[in-house]
This record gives C-alpha cells, sequence and structure tokens, in this order.
C-alpha cells in the first residue's frame, strides 16, 4: 500500500493566510526525503461558509506544477481538481504536459466540484454539476489516455480532438465518489476511486459496498479498481489537533505505533493508496507518518 500526505493550501487560523510557497515545497520535499510515496493538493478557489468570514486558498494547480520541479520522486496527486473550473480538453493537455514535466509521476485526481460559493463568485455555473462531469470524463479520459477524442456534447466539445505530442503513457485518473450516479461514473471511467475522510478502517466498508456494486452493474471486475482512502491521521504530542481527535471513526490518532496499526488495517482490507490529512502538519509530524508507514510495512 501507497501511503502520502496531502499539502495546506488553505488558510491558516494561526497565520491569517495560506502557507507561502516555500513551506509548502519543504513539506513535499521532506514528505519525498523521509520515504512517503505520494504528495498530494486539493483545488478550490477561495471558501464561503455561513455565517463565516470568505478564506483564502492557493490555486492548486500552480501550486501541483511548482512541485512536479521541485521534486524527483514522490508521486504527485490531485484529490481532486474540479472539472467545472477549466475546459476540459484543455485540462488534458495540460495534464499532459505536466505528466512530462513530472517525469510521469501525476495521478489524476478529478470531481464535479461541490463548494457552491466559489462557482457563483468565479462566474461558473453550478447547475447539472454531474452531467457536466460526465462530458468532462468522456474528453479528458481518452485524451490523457489514447491522446485523442471526437466528442460533441450538451456542455462540452472536443471535435476530433488530439494530443499533439501524444502523452508519453497512459495516466492514471482518480475519481472522487459518493452518491450513486457518480459510483457509476467512477466505474465507468477511472483506474482509482477516493473516498474520504475517515479514520478506522471499519467506516468504510459501507462505502465500499456500495462502489462495487456500481462496478458489478457496470460489468466491471470490481477488483480492477484501485481503492484509495483519505484519513484523518493525528499525532497529538506534536501540537493542537481538533476537538473530535479522539473519535476512531474520524481519526487515526496518537503514538507511531498506533498510526502504524491504523494503517497497517487499511492494507489489509485491500486499499492501494491512502492520502492522510495530517494534525498537526509540520515537519515532525510528516517525519511520524514517515515512520509509521514504515512499520506498517514490515
Amino acid at each position: 500500500m501507497k501511503i502520502g500526505v496531502i499539502l495546506p493550501l488553505g488558510e491558516r487560523e494561526d497565520l491569517g493566510q495560506p502557507f507561502p510557497y516555500t513551506q509548502i515545497r519543504e513539506m513535499a520535499l521532506r514528505a519525498e526525503a523521509d520515504g512517503l510515496d505520494s504528495v498530494w493538493v486539493y483545488d478550490h478557489l477561495f471558501y464561503q461558509f455561513k455565517d463565516q468570514d470568505p478564506s483564502g486558498v492557493l490555486e492548486g494547480w500552480t501550486i501541483w506544477s511548482a512541485l512536479a520541479d521541485a521534486t524527483s520522486r514522490v508521486e504527485l496527486g490531485a484529490l481532486v481538481l474540479c472539472t467545472a473550473f477549466r475546459n476540459p480538453a484543455v485540462l488534458a493537455k495540460m495534464a499532459v504536459t505536466l505528466d512530462e514535466v513530472s517525469g510521469g509521476r501525476m495521478i489524476l485526481g478529478l470531481g464535479a466540484g461541490w463548494h457552491q460559493p466559489e462557482f457563483e463568485t468565479f462566474g461558473i455555473s453550478f447547475e447539472q454539476r454531474v452531467g457536466r462531469f460526465e462530458e468532462a470524463l468522456e474528453i479528458i479520459v481518452p485524451l490523457v489516455k489514447e491522446g485523442e477524442v471526437n466528442f460533441t456534447g450538451k456542455h462540452y466539445s472536443a471535435p476530433n480532438c488530439q494530443m499533439l505530442p501524444r502523452p508519453s503513457r497512459e495516466i492514471p485518473v482518480l475519481v472522487a465518489s459518493r452518491q450513486p450516479r457518480m459510483l457509476d461514473l467512477t466505474a465507468k471511467f477511472a483506474d482509482s476511486w477516493n473516498t474520504a475522510w475517515h479514520g478506522d478502517v471499519s467506516d468504510i466498508a459501507e462505502r465500499r459496498a456500495e462502489m462495487n456494486r456500481a462496478c458489478v452493474e457496470n460489468e466491471r471486475d470490481p477488483s480492477s479498481l484501485e481503492v484509495t482512502a483519505g484519513l484523518n491521521v493525528a499525532f497529538p504530542e506534536l501540537g493542537s489537533t481538533p476537538d473530535n481527535v479522539g473519535d476512531a471513526s474520524k481519526f487515526i490518532a496518537g503514538t507511531v505505533a498506533n498510526v502504524a496499526s491504523g494503517l497497517r488495517e487499511y492494507a489489509e482490507a485491500g486499499v492501494g493508496h491512502v492520502i492522510c490529512n495530517l494534525h498537526p502538519l509540520n515537519a515532525a509530524s510528516i517525519g511520524r507518518l514517515a515512520e509509521a508507514a514504515e512499520l506498517a510495512r514490515r
């Protein structure tokens, strides 16, 4: 099982702004040097929750591109890119180029988006999100795997579109999904499925059963779809952690040995890749996670 860490792009309460890129880069390099398998970015434009002031976030693709050059070994994942934010054929072109820059280390995570305020503020339609997402997949997946597509839909078109130069490999596509229609699209188009955010491994059983049913209904062998999981992981000794850190359904928390045990259970359950949301997130916690990962693999 591969073990990675999601990097912080959003505003920090203690800073009143996101970490500067230099610190994000340092975290990615620390994860790589300590032996973790992957680093991940997410894709938001800003956050606006009810009765709260808006908060900022760095644009994910730009950070992703910078990390492709800064790092040399770790896989680079997106959890996940909102296909509504970019023309799908252009997004595919960007992905093929970034995969070249990274030396074939991309995991192209895709999703439909969910945070309505950022759609509205940036002038992006929030209507028929899943229908738009389906058409985006119809375009993106063939382009990043075979390098060509001929598609005309209600929302998007890519008539006789080609990637020139063609992709040097079939770029792996991950889809994050939970609702029935999104699970169907995952079964049809994705190499990997993501479920998040979890603590104890038993928390994913119901969702995984739903994904397996979607595979069967779409005439796909469930074993051909890699299962990935986003985990909340906390090392309370290293700093402040959320109030619900003691809820085992939400967090794997405690010592290196505790976290290693939790990670091992995911491996034994057949999960192929876990993406850890670390609390606190700093060099020390990344080092602890790397220790837990090494211990879990023994």
